[in-house]
C-alpha cells in the first residue's frame, strides 16, 4: 500500500519519546494539525530515564498531565548524599520538599509510565495523528513545506509538513539532513545500567546515592515506584562485553544484598555517556529536539529535562509563528537561547562525572578530604558553576544591549487566589504570557495597542494585591510574588509561556515600555542581542 500526501500538517515531528510526545501535546492543545512519525510498531517497554526536577513538573502542568504525572512517581523525601568508600558523606544535597516552581524539587519515575501518560493525553487531542510503525527514510524541501517519504507497517507513503522537528534521539535522522556541526567535548565513560524489581516493599534511606569509591564507582537510585537502579561504571580492564551480561550483573548486585531470590532483573544494558551538542539546532524549516540536539551524561539528571525544556521553548515560539503573530525569524532564537542554557547542563553534568569517576585511590582520598573539609555542603565541596540562564533571545534588554541579572532565569510559582479558588498560578493563567503586577496601577500605562497585543499573544494579565482582592484580582500568599517583587523593586514582570522572565519593571512606564520591547522582538527579523550575567538573579529562581 502506498500512502499520498492529502494536505499539508503544520508540524511533522519524526520520533515519539518523551520529548516527542510533549511536543505533539503541547502543540496540539494549540489547535495546531501534527503528525508524529515513530519508526518502531509499539512503545519502549522498559526504562531509560528516571528523574526530574520541580521545573520539568511544572511542564507537565502546563501540559494538562500534572496531576496523572504525579500518581506515577517517587518525590524525593530526602538528601541526594554521596559517600566514599568508608561511608563518609562527601556531599549532601537537599532534595526533599517543594522546589521554586511548586512541585517537588525531585521526582523518579518509571519511563514506560510516563510515556503512556503523555502518548495518551496526545492521541486525545483531536488535531494529532500519530503513526507508529513508520519510519522516514527521506525528506525534501520546498518553497512552503518539507516533504517526508515514509516506510514502514503501512506501507511507502509521503507526509508533508511546514516544519519538521527531529526528536529522534542521538542517531537523529533529521540530524543527518541539516546544514549543522556538532560540539563534542571528548567525555565518554561507560556504564552497566541496572534495573530491578525488588520483591519486598522496603523504605531505601537514603532513597538515592552515589557510591564514590575509586574500586568501583556505583550510583543507586530510585527508578520509579516499587524499583531500584544500580549504575557501575566500567573499569579500564573490562569489556563492554563482558559487563553486560546477566552473571556480571548478579554478580555486582550480590554485595547490595540482590539475588535472584528477592529481585527481578527488568534491565541491564551498558551505556556511554557522551557530552556533546548540535551547533545549530534550526536549519530552515528542519528544527531538533532532545537528543538529536545535544548528550550529557546524567550525573545531574539533567537530560531528559532539557530535552522537555526544548519542547516548551519550540512550542510557544512554533505556535505564534503558525499563526503569523511573529515572525519565523523568532525561530532562530530557540537555539541562541536553548544552547547556551543546555551547556551549563552539559558542563555541570561533566563536572560532577569528573568528581564521581575517579579511579585513582590517591586521587580519590584527596578529594574525599576536600569535601568532607567542605562539611558535605554542595556550594563548597562541588565544583562552582555558572547560573543557568537562557542565551540571547526574546528577553528585556537596555539601550545599550545590557541584560539586567534577573532577566533570562526562571521564575518561581506560588499559590494565588481567585475567584475563591486557591492554586498554583499557572492553573488560574492556563499558562502562556503572563503580566504580574503590584496591584492594577501599572496597567495604567498600557493603551489599547499594547492590551490588543497582549491579547493577541494570549497573555494573562495577574494584578497581585497583598490583601482584600477584588473579584478581578489576584490574592497573594504570604511568601509569595509581592513580597519578592517589593523587595527588589519590580511593579511588574512579565513571564514567558516556557517560565522563564522576559523582564521587570520598576512602574508603568517601564512596564509599558516592556510590552512595546516584546510586540517589536517577535515581529522584528533580528533578535535583539544581550550579554549574559555573571551574577544570579534576584526576583528569578536558580535551578540545583
Amino acid at each position: 500500500m502506498s500512502r499520498s500526501p492529502s494536505k499539508v500538517h503544520d508540524v511533522a515531528i519524526v520520533g515519539f519519546g518523551p520529548v516527542g510526545q510533549m511536543l505533539a501535546l503541547l502543540l496540539g492543545r494549540a489547535g495546531h494539525d501534527v503528525i508524529a512519525l515513530e519508526r518502531w510498531p509499539g512503545s519502549y517497554d522498559l526504562p531509560r530515564a528516571v528523574h526530574f526536577d520541580h521545573e520539568i513538573g511544572r511542564v507537565f502542568q502546563a501540559a494538562g498531565v500534572g496531576e496523572d504525572v504525579r500518581a506515577i512517581t517517587d518525590p524525593v523525601p530526602d538528601n541526594y548524599e554521596w559517600r566514599n568508600a568508608a561511608g563518609e558523606s562527601l556531599v549532601r544535597i537537599d532534595w526533599s520538599g517543594d522546589g521554586p516552581s511548586g512541585w517537588p524539587t525531585a521526582s523518579f519515575f518509571c519511563q514506560p509510565q510516563l510515556e503512556a501518560v503523555l502518548a495518551e493525553a496526545a492521541g486525545r487531542q483531536p488535531t494529532v495523528t500519530v503513526r507508529r510503525g513508520c519510519e522516514v527514510t527521506d525528506l525534501r524541501l520546498d518553497e512552503e513545506s518539507v516533504r517526508l517519504t515514509t516506510g514502514g507497517d503501512d506501507g511507502a507513503g509521503e507526509v508533508r509538513a511546514r516544519y519538521v522537528i527531529g526528536a529522534d534521539g542521538a542517531n537523529s535522522f533529521v540530524r543527518d539532513r541539516m546544514d549543522t556541526s556538532i560540539t563534542d567535548l571528548g567525555f565518554f565513560y561507560d556504564w552497566l545500567i541496572v534495573d530491578t524489581l525488588p520483591h519486598e516493599r522496603a523504605e531505601w534511606s537514603p532513597m538515592n546515592w552515589q557510591l564514590c569509591d575509586p574500586e568501583r564507582p556505583t550510583t543507586i537510585v530510585s527508578g520509579g515506584p516499587g524499583r531500584r537502579r544500580w549504575e557501575f561504571l566500567r573499569l579500564p580492564h573490562e569489556s563492554v562485553e563482558e559487563l553486560d551480561t546477566r552473571e556480571t550483573t548478579w554478580r555486582l548486585l550480590e554485595p547490595w544484598g540482590r539475588t535472584p531470590e528477592n529481585t527481578t532483573i527488568e534491565r541491564h544494558t551498558v551505556y556511554t555517556f557522551q557530552a556533546r551538542w548540535v551547533d545549530r539546532w534550526r536549519d530552515g524549516r528542519l528544527i531538533l529536539a532532545g537528543d538529536a540536539a545535544h548528550q550529557m551524561p546524567p550525573f545531574a539528571g539533567q537530560g531528559m529535562c532539557s530535552g522537555m525544556r526544548d519542547a516548551i521553548n519550540l512550542a510557544w515560539k512554533l505556535d505564534l509563528v503558525l499563526t503569523e503573530r511573529a515572525d519565523p525569524s523568532l525561530l532562530d532564537t530557540y537555539t541562541s537561547e536553548r544552547s547556551n542554557h543546555v551547556q551549563h547542563a552539559i558542563g555541570m553534568s561533566m563536572a560532577l562525572g569528573q568528581v564521581i569517576c575517579v579511579l585513582d585511590h590517591d586521587t580519590a582520598a584527596a578529594r574525599d578530604a576536600r569535601m568532607i573539609a567542605a562539611g558535605a555542603d554542595p556550594r563548597h565541596a562541588l565544583p562552582a558553576a555558572p547560573p543557568p540562564v537562557l542565551g540571547d533571545g526574546v528577553l528585556q534588554s537596555a539601550p545599550d544591549g545590557t541584560r539586567a541579572p534577573n532577566v533570562g532565569h526562571l521564575t518561581p510559582q506560588y499559590e494565588v487566589t481567585h475567584q475563591g479558588r486557591t492554586a498554583l498560578s499557572d492553573d488560574h493563567t492556563g499558562g502562556g504570557f503572563t503580566v504580574l503586577t503590584d496591584g492594577p496601577a501599572p496597567l495604567a500605562a498600557l493603551d489599547a495597542a499594547d492590551r490588543d497585543f497582549l491579547s493577541d499573544i494570549g497573555a494573562t494579565v495577574v494584578p497581585l494585591y497583598a490583601d482584600n482582592a477584588p473579584p478581578e484580582g489576584y490574592l497573594d500568599g504570604p511568601d509569595g510574588y509581592l513580597p519578592h517583587m517589593r523587595e527588589h523593586g519590580h511593579a511588574a514582570a512579565v513571564i514567558r509561556p516556557d517560565f522563564y522572565l522576559f523582564g521587570a519593571a520598576v512602574d508603568g512606564p517601564e512596564l509599558k515600555d516592556l510590552v512595546v520591547q516584546l510586540r517589536r522582538q517577535l515581529r522584528r527579523p533580528t533578535p535583539v542581542a544581550h550579554r549574559t550575567p555573571a551574577a544570579a538573579p534576584l526576583t528569578a529562581v536558580t535551578e540545583e
